[in-house]
Protein backbone atom coordinates (compact mmCIF):
# COMPACT_ATOMS: atom_id res chain seq x y z
CA UNK A 1 0.00 0.00 0.00
CA UNK A 2 1.42 3.38 -1.05
CA UNK A 3 1.85 6.02 1.67
CA UNK A 4 -0.76 8.80 1.69
CA UNK A 5 1.84 11.50 1.15
CA UNK A 6 2.76 10.12 -2.31
CA UNK A 7 -0.63 10.94 -3.81
CA UNK A 8 -0.94 14.13 -1.73
CA UNK A 9 2.20 15.58 -3.31
CA UNK A 10 2.19 13.76 -6.66
CA UNK A 11 5.28 11.68 -5.92
CA UNK A 12 6.00 8.53 -7.93
CA UNK A 13 7.71 6.75 -5.03
CA UNK A 14 9.11 7.50 -1.56
CA UNK A 15 11.76 10.18 -2.13
CA UNK A 16 14.06 9.26 0.73
CA UNK A 17 14.29 5.49 0.25
CA UNK A 18 17.79 4.01 0.28
CA UNK A 19 17.45 1.71 -2.75
CA UNK A 20 19.26 3.85 -5.32
CA UNK A 21 21.55 2.77 -8.11
CA UNK A 22 25.15 3.98 -7.89
CA UNK A 23 24.63 6.35 -10.81
CA UNK A 24 21.61 7.92 -9.05
CA UNK A 25 23.49 8.75 -5.87
CA UNK A 26 23.98 12.39 -5.01
CA UNK A 27 27.32 13.43 -3.60
CA UNK A 28 27.34 16.68 -1.61
CA UNK A 29 29.54 19.34 -3.20
CA UNK A 30 31.39 19.58 0.10
CA UNK A 31 32.48 15.93 -0.29
CA UNK A 32 33.52 15.86 -3.95
CA UNK A 33 37.15 16.36 -2.98
CA UNK A 34 37.05 13.22 -0.83
CA UNK A 35 36.18 11.02 -3.82
CA UNK A 36 38.85 12.74 -5.90
CA UNK A 37 41.40 12.09 -3.15
CA UNK A 38 40.49 8.40 -2.93
CA UNK A 39 40.65 8.00 -6.71
CA UNK A 40 44.10 9.59 -6.70
CA UNK A 41 45.17 7.29 -3.85
CA UNK A 42 44.19 4.03 -5.56
CA UNK A 43 45.60 5.21 -8.89
CA UNK A 44 48.90 5.70 -7.02
CA UNK A 45 48.42 2.24 -5.44
CA UNK A 46 48.23 3.76 -1.97
CA UNK A 47 46.07 2.67 0.97
CA UNK A 48 43.67 4.82 2.99
CA UNK A 49 41.50 5.09 6.08
CA UNK A 50 38.08 6.75 5.93
CA UNK A 51 36.17 7.54 9.10
CA UNK A 52 33.16 9.54 10.23
CA UNK A 53 30.11 9.51 12.49
CA UNK A 54 27.12 7.24 11.62
CA UNK A 55 24.93 8.49 8.80
CA UNK A 56 27.22 11.22 7.42
CA UNK A 57 27.49 9.54 4.02
CA UNK A 58 30.51 7.21 4.17
CA UNK A 59 28.70 4.47 2.26
CA UNK A 60 27.43 6.97 -0.31
CA UNK A 61 30.98 8.22 -0.76
CA UNK A 62 32.27 4.69 -1.34
CA UNK A 63 29.50 3.80 -3.76
CA UNK A 64 30.34 6.90 -5.79
CA UNK A 65 33.98 5.82 -5.71
CA UNK A 66 32.97 2.36 -6.99
CA UNK A 67 30.93 3.93 -9.79
CA UNK A 68 33.76 6.25 -10.86
CA UNK A 69 36.57 3.73 -10.56
CA UNK A 70 37.70 2.67 -14.06
CA UNK A 71 36.67 -0.91 -14.83
CA UNK A 72 39.89 -1.57 -16.68
CA UNK A 73 42.87 -2.06 -14.41
CA UNK A 74 41.16 -2.39 -11.01
CA UNK A 75 39.41 -5.08 -8.98
CA UNK A 76 37.39 -3.86 -5.98
CA UNK A 77 36.47 -6.39 -3.28
CA UNK A 78 34.10 -5.40 -0.47
CA UNK A 79 34.09 -7.00 3.00
CA UNK A 80 31.66 -5.82 5.67
CA UNK A 81 31.94 -8.44 8.42
CA UNK A 82 34.77 -7.11 10.53
CA UNK A 83 33.92 -9.03 13.71
CA UNK A 84 36.03 -12.06 12.83
CA UNK A 85 39.32 -13.43 14.06
CA UNK A 86 42.27 -13.35 11.70
CA UNK A 87 41.80 -16.79 10.10
CA UNK A 88 38.06 -16.33 9.55
CA UNK A 89 38.67 -12.83 8.23
CA UNK A 90 40.99 -14.21 5.55
CA UNK A 91 38.54 -17.04 4.85
CA UNK A 92 35.86 -14.41 4.25
CA UNK A 93 38.23 -12.54 1.96
CA UNK A 94 38.95 -15.76 0.04
CA UNK A 95 35.24 -16.33 -0.51
CA UNK A 96 34.75 -12.72 -1.65
CA UNK A 97 37.58 -13.21 -4.15
CA UNK A 98 36.14 -16.49 -5.42
CA UNK A 99 38.93 -18.57 -3.92
CA UNK A 100 38.59 -21.89 -2.10
CA UNK A 101 39.63 -21.15 1.50
CA UNK A 102 42.10 -23.43 3.23
CA UNK A 103 41.54 -24.81 6.71
CA UNK A 104 44.65 -23.19 8.17
CA UNK A 105 45.47 -19.55 8.89
CA UNK A 106 48.68 -19.78 6.87
CA UNK A 107 46.79 -21.36 3.97
CA UNK A 108 44.12 -18.69 3.66
CA UNK A 109 46.68 -15.89 3.90
CA UNK A 110 48.80 -17.56 1.23
CA UNK A 111 45.76 -17.90 -1.05
CA UNK A 112 44.92 -14.19 -0.75
CA UNK A 113 48.49 -12.94 -1.17
CA UNK A 114 49.07 -15.27 -4.15
CA UNK A 115 45.87 -13.99 -5.75
CA UNK A 116 47.11 -10.39 -5.38
CA UNK A 117 50.37 -11.33 -7.10
CA UNK A 118 48.51 -13.12 -9.90
CA UNK A 119 46.42 -9.98 -10.52
CA UNK A 120 49.60 -7.92 -10.75
CA UNK A 121 50.83 -10.20 -13.54
CA UNK A 122 47.60 -9.40 -15.38
CA UNK A 123 48.18 -5.67 -14.82
CA UNK A 124 45.19 -5.48 -12.46
CA UNK A 125 45.33 -3.55 -9.19
CA UNK A 126 43.19 -5.04 -6.38
CA UNK A 127 41.47 -2.84 -3.81
CA UNK A 128 40.19 -4.43 -0.60
CA UNK A 129 37.50 -2.26 0.99
CA UNK A 130 36.99 -3.22 4.65
CA UNK A 131 33.81 -1.66 6.04
CA UNK A 132 33.08 -1.29 9.77
CA UNK A 133 36.85 -1.49 10.24
CA UNK A 134 36.64 0.02 13.73
CA UNK A 135 35.34 -3.43 14.77
CA UNK A 136 38.32 -5.38 13.41
CA UNK A 137 39.88 -7.80 15.89
CA UNK A 138 43.27 -6.70 17.12
CA UNK A 139 44.90 -9.86 15.76
CA UNK A 140 43.59 -8.90 12.30
CA UNK A 141 44.88 -5.34 12.62
CA UNK A 142 48.22 -6.75 13.76
CA UNK A 143 48.49 -8.70 10.50
CA UNK A 144 47.05 -6.42 7.80
CA UNK A 145 50.32 -4.58 7.20
CA UNK A 146 51.87 -7.92 6.21
CA UNK A 147 49.22 -8.27 3.50
CA UNK A 148 50.57 -5.04 1.98
CA UNK A 149 54.17 -6.34 1.80
CA UNK A 150 55.27 -7.76 -1.54
CA UNK A 151 58.79 -8.35 -2.83
CA UNK A 152 60.49 -7.13 0.34
CA UNK A 153 57.98 -4.28 0.68
CA UNK A 154 59.20 -2.82 -2.63
CA UNK A 155 56.02 -3.13 -4.78
CA UNK A 156 52.57 -1.72 -3.92
CA UNK A 157 50.43 -4.50 -5.39
CA UNK A 158 47.37 -3.87 -3.21
CA UNK A 159 45.34 -0.94 -1.84
CA UNK A 160 43.49 -1.29 1.46
CA UNK A 161 40.57 1.03 2.24
CA UNK A 162 39.62 0.84 5.92
CA UNK A 163 36.27 2.48 6.61
CA UNK A 164 34.60 3.00 9.97
CA UNK A 165 33.51 5.23 12.82
CA UNK A 166 35.90 7.78 14.37
CA UNK A 167 37.06 5.04 16.75
CA UNK A 168 38.95 3.64 13.76
CA UNK A 169 41.26 6.67 13.75
CA UNK A 170 41.78 6.29 17.49
CA UNK A 171 42.70 2.61 17.17
CA UNK A 172 45.04 3.14 14.25
CA UNK A 173 46.86 5.88 16.17
CA UNK A 174 47.80 3.43 18.94
CA UNK A 175 51.48 2.53 19.07
CA UNK A 176 50.76 -1.19 18.59
CA UNK A 177 49.11 -0.40 15.23
CA UNK A 178 51.85 1.89 13.93
CA UNK A 179 53.07 -0.59 11.27
CA UNK A 180 49.66 -0.53 9.60
CA UNK A 181 48.99 3.15 10.26
CA UNK A 182 52.24 4.20 8.60
CA UNK A 183 51.14 2.40 5.42
CA UNK A 184 47.81 4.25 5.21
CA UNK A 185 49.14 7.30 3.38
CA UNK A 186 45.67 8.87 2.94
CA UNK A 187 43.49 9.51 6.02
CA UNK A 188 40.09 11.10 5.46
CA UNK A 189 37.53 12.38 7.93
CA UNK A 190 33.99 12.45 6.46
CA UNK A 191 32.17 15.34 8.12
CA UNK A 192 28.44 16.09 8.24
CA UNK A 193 26.50 17.94 5.58
CA UNK A 194 26.69 21.72 5.56
CA UNK A 195 23.34 23.64 5.47
CA UNK A 196 23.54 24.21 1.69
CA UNK A 197 24.10 20.47 1.17
CA UNK A 198 21.00 19.61 3.21
CA UNK A 199 18.74 21.92 1.23
CA UNK A 200 20.09 20.72 -2.11
CA UNK A 201 19.83 17.07 -1.07
CA UNK A 202 16.15 17.36 -0.12
CA UNK A 203 15.27 19.19 -3.34
CA UNK A 204 17.11 16.70 -5.55
CA UNK A 205 15.55 13.66 -3.89
CA UNK A 206 12.09 15.18 -4.32
CA UNK A 207 12.78 16.16 -7.92
CA UNK A 208 13.87 12.60 -8.66
CA UNK A 209 10.39 11.28 -7.81
CA UNK A 210 8.43 13.92 -9.69
CA UNK A 211 8.19 16.98 -7.44
CA UNK A 212 9.01 20.09 -9.49
CA UNK A 213 8.23 22.68 -6.80
CA UNK A 214 9.51 23.71 -3.40
CA UNK A 215 7.88 21.36 -0.91
CA UNK A 216 9.89 22.28 2.21
CA UNK A 217 10.00 25.88 3.40
CA UNK A 218 13.49 27.31 3.83
CA UNK A 219 13.15 27.66 7.60
CA UNK A 220 11.90 24.05 7.77
CA UNK A 221 15.03 22.92 5.94
CA UNK A 222 17.17 24.94 8.32
CA UNK A 223 15.54 23.24 11.31
CA UNK A 224 15.95 19.82 9.67
CA UNK A 225 19.64 20.47 9.22
CA UNK A 226 20.01 21.58 12.83
CA UNK A 227 18.10 18.57 14.14
CA UNK A 228 20.00 16.00 12.10
CA UNK A 229 23.43 17.53 12.69
CA UNK A 230 24.07 17.06 8.99
CA UNK A 231 23.62 13.26 9.04
CA UNK A 232 22.01 12.02 5.81
CA UNK A 233 20.45 8.92 7.36
CA UNK A 234 18.61 10.95 9.99
CA UNK A 235 17.65 13.49 7.34
CA UNK A 236 15.99 10.74 5.27
CA UNK A 237 14.02 9.51 8.28
CA UNK A 238 12.84 12.87 9.60
CA UNK A 239 12.02 14.30 6.16
CA UNK A 240 9.81 11.26 5.50
CA UNK A 241 8.05 11.74 8.84
CA UNK A 242 7.52 15.41 8.00
CA UNK A 243 5.97 14.59 4.62
CA UNK A 244 3.65 12.09 6.27
CA UNK A 245 2.50 14.58 8.91
CA UNK A 246 2.07 17.43 6.44
CA UNK A 247 -0.09 15.21 4.22
CA UNK A 248 -2.25 14.17 7.18
CA UNK A 249 -2.80 17.85 8.01
CA UNK A 250 -3.54 18.59 4.31
CA UNK A 251 -0.74 21.13 4.13
CA UNK A 252 0.59 22.16 0.75
CA UNK A 253 4.01 22.99 2.18
CA UNK A 254 6.16 21.42 4.89
CA UNK A 255 6.76 24.35 7.20
CA UNK A 256 8.76 24.83 10.36
CA UNK A 257 5.87 23.92 12.68
CA UNK A 258 5.58 20.52 10.97
CA UNK A 259 9.26 19.81 11.62
CA UNK A 260 8.85 20.97 15.22
CA UNK A 261 5.90 18.59 15.67
CA UNK A 262 7.87 15.69 14.19
CA UNK A 263 10.83 16.39 16.46
CA UNK A 264 8.62 16.57 19.54
CA UNK A 265 6.99 13.24 18.66
CA UNK A 266 10.43 11.77 18.03
CA UNK A 267 11.62 12.91 21.45
CA UNK A 268 8.62 11.22 23.11
CA UNK A 269 9.29 7.90 21.34
CA UNK A 270 11.31 5.68 23.72
CA UNK A 271 12.82 3.81 20.77
CA UNK A 272 14.62 6.94 19.49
Amino acid sequence: MNPLYLSAYGLREPPFAKDLLDEELWLPPSKEHLVDTLLEAVSARASASVYGEPGVGKTCLLRVLRHRLPQAGYRLTYCHNATLGRRDFYRQLCLALGLAPSATAAGVFYAVSSHVQDLAKERLHPIFLLDEAHLLHQDTLDHLHILLNYEWDSRPLLSLLLVGLPELADRLALRKNRSLHSRLHVRLNVGPLVPQDTAEYVRLRLRRVGCDRELFASDALALLHEATLGAMRELDRLATCALREAAQKKRRLVERDIITSVLEADARDPQN
